[in-house]
């Protein structure tokens, strides 16, 4: 078993950034412009947000990865280098590719580099070509714990090093959504919709509903389920299985998901990992993390392909099965440290007493808390209505223009 693991965690905006160092993540990746696999589905950063990103990660000394790892056409390439050259003079940790250009381009330029699972490694001899360029490799999401088991084994036997000298390092997904492709190889969002998931405009047609028609016309749904939308990966009741397989790095799916998902998710590996590596890791304990894990986006949860177990399970809804859900009701106007307590005004339906309440901002990340002091009109309140301002008592620090939600039941 691994002595030390590495929680990954998504970050597609600012808050989902600071959400992830809220939660303890040891690295984050991220993408910038369009060549990454979900420019379209979040709001990237820019080549000008670098230094900041940088910086504020080093603070938490939290490792940092960008995501380059679409297929490149050739009026690509000056983007691709451009990126890279931002990535050396920014002290970004390193690239996460899957084109050979972009890996040979940042090996020239003393870049480190990790393979991306888009080149779906699934054998020693893929990691032993690849380690010329890299020190971090995902395997292919379609491995066995046992083909992932034998995989490390043989890096440590071979002695398989990556251009740092050290042993490669071998990473895998541990949460979050999964494709019908073979490792994110898709052509369907090209076919029907000319947008190429593999230059990360994925269109996300797979996760509708459909009828099979025959030529007579008779019409039936398959099984009452949505049959090229799999559940998402969930690892944390089998995650000292998982850590058994000598894997250092645990990546966490969820770019285009929300801030609350990316810090939920990351705590909960991380406080699950440690259980492991601490040994007092327990299936109860598993059971009160996926409880957790439920609340937030999710399309329900299955095993991948880790146990062996069938080709894969299906959503029978289209979209979250989450058991919360997140309302808007207003905007923070001040924060007054101090007392802590921040000033808002109510935009929408109301805030009452006991109401539990998420708050999120670009720099602020996720708050969660429950209003136990509510005051309108300098006067303690049971509640405030929309267009009233109020006062609440918030246990960490939130910014002027921070989002406030109710955090409720899902019905």
């Amino acid at each position: 078993m691994t002595d030390t693991v590495e929680i990954m965690a998504p970050a597609g905006d600012w808050a989902s950034l600071h959400a992830a160092l809220q939660a303890g993540a040891d690295s984050v990746y991220f993408g910038v412009e369009q060549l990454n696999m979900r420019a379209r589905a979040t709001n990237n950063f820019t080549l000008d947000d670098l230094e900041e990103i940088s910086e504020l990660c080093s603070k938490h000394k939290t490792k940092t990865y960008l995501t380059l790892n679409t297929v490149l056409y050739d009026h690509d390439l000056p983007l691709m280098k451009r990126i890279i050259d931002h990535v050396k003079e920014t002290g970004i940790t390193a690239i996460i590719a899957s084109d050979q250009a972009a890996m040979m381009y940042a090996h020239k330029q003393g870049v480190e580099v990790h393979i991306s699972t888009q080149a779906n490694i699934s054998n020693i001899e893929m990691v032993e070509f690849y380690s010329h360029f890299a020190d971090v490799m995902v395997m292919a999401r379609e491995l066995s714990l046992n083909q992932v088991a034998k995989i490390v084994a043989a890096v440590e036997e071979k002695n398989i090093k990556g251009p740092s000298g050290k042993p490669v390092e071998i990473e895998i997904f541990a949460h979050g959504a999964l494709c019908m492709a073979v490792s994110g190889k898709c052509y369907m969002s090209l076919h029907t919709y000319n947008s190429s998931a593999n230059r990360g405009a994925c269109k996300q047609n797979c996760r509708h509903a459909y009828r099979v028609t025959n030529d007579e016309g008779e019409e039936l749904m398959i099984d009452n389920e949505y049959i090229m939308s799999p559940k998402d990966l969930c690892t944390i009741d089998f995650l000292d299985r998982i850590l058994a397989t000598g894997v250092k790095v645990l990546k966490l799916e969820g770019r285009g998901r929300s801030p609350e998902y990316v810090k939920t998710v990351t705590q909960c590996y991380k406080e699950a990992a440690q259980s492991v590596l601490d040994g007092n890791y327990t299936r109860e304990k598993a059971k009160e993390w996926k409880a957790r894990l439920n609340e937030v986006y999710n399309r329900g949860f299955w095993d991948g392909f880790y146990l062996g177990q069938k080709l894969g399970e299906w959503s029978d809804s289209h979209g979250s099965v989450a058991t919360k859900q997140k309302t808007f009701i207003g905007k923070v106007l001040h924060y007054y440290p101090e007392p802590k307590v921040a000033h808002i005004r109510i935009k929408t339906k109301e805030v009452r007493l006991h109401d539990p309440v998420l708050i999120i901002g670009d720099t602020t990340g996720v708050v969660e808390t429950t209003v136990e002091s509510l005051w309108v009109n300098n006067q303690p309140s049971e509640y405030a209505g929309k267009g009233k301002e109020c006062t609440i008592k918030v246990p960490e620090k939130v910014r002027s223009g921070d989002n406030l939600y109710l955090w409720e039941e899902r019905d």
